[in-house]
């Protein structure tokens, strides 16, 4: 990426941010360090992927870097302001413009064909429920050995563990960068056993009741 578009990206995103800084969370795109540590893990053969929340498409770059397809990339962005450079930039990647809190009931893939989910979602401006359903989509999609990249810019992983374990998941930090603005660490979240995962099960409307107990036990642990 060239210094001229860098700097459009910056100022893009910052206004982002100026307009809704809980959605968006951060003043500036994620940088390539913490790219690169989202996306070590993953690789050509770990195609279709998901990623959530891609932005100006730096965790989109990378994966591209790693040799993954293009065609194979589904970006799920929820804010407009992003949605034509990301058609403009990768033209054969499919684009969705919808809440990732809804993915499950989407049906944006047949079965369980996905080998990897990257994240730039900002989990620590979300309710437990919402982040509940982010991840239960995402694993209903998700292949055995699959798993969900998290950055985050907090001092442990964004997701609560009462979440983590209401689905059966586990957290594992991968690394952090410093030459990131802020400095942000990157979690690996896969499953911890098997579970079933169903779309109907955890959807975003029809698994409040749930999901309030979650939200519930986490604020009472502090988690």
């Amino acid at each position: 990426m060239t210094a001229k578009a860098a700097c459009s990206d910056f100022l893009h995103f910052f206004r982002s941010w100026i307009s809704n800084p809980l959605r968006v969370a951060a003043i500036a795109p994620s940088g390539d360090s913490l790219a690169r540590i989202m996306t070590s893990e993953i690789a050509a053969l770990d195609g279709p992927i998901i990623e959530l929340g891609p932005g100006t498409g730096v965790f989109t770059r990378a994966l591209l870097a790693r040799g993954v397809s293009e065609a194979d990339l589904t970006l799920i962005e929820y804010g407009p302001e992003f949605i034509t450079a990301l058609h403009a930039r990768f033209p054969t990647a499919r684009v969705l413009q919808m809440d990732a809190a809804h993915l499950a009931h989407a049906d944006i893939f047949e079965g369980e064909p996905v080998g990897a989910v990257v994240s730039g979602l900002p989990l620590l401006s979300m309710s437990p429920r919402k982040i509940a359903s982010i991840l239960a989509g995402a694993f209903a999609y998700m292949r055995p050995g699959g798993a969900v990249y998290q950055f985050t810019y907090g001092p442990r992983c964004p997701v609560p563990r009462p979440i983590l374990d209401r689905l059966g998941l586990k957290a594992v930090r991968i690394g952090g960068t410093v030459r990131n603005l802020p400095p942000a660490s990157v979690y690996r979240i896969s499953r911890r056993k098997p579970l079933e995962l169903s779309r109907e099960r955890f959807s975003y409307r029809e698994s409040e009741a749930e999901l309030d107990d979650i939200a519930a036990f986490s604020n009472e642990t502090g988690g």
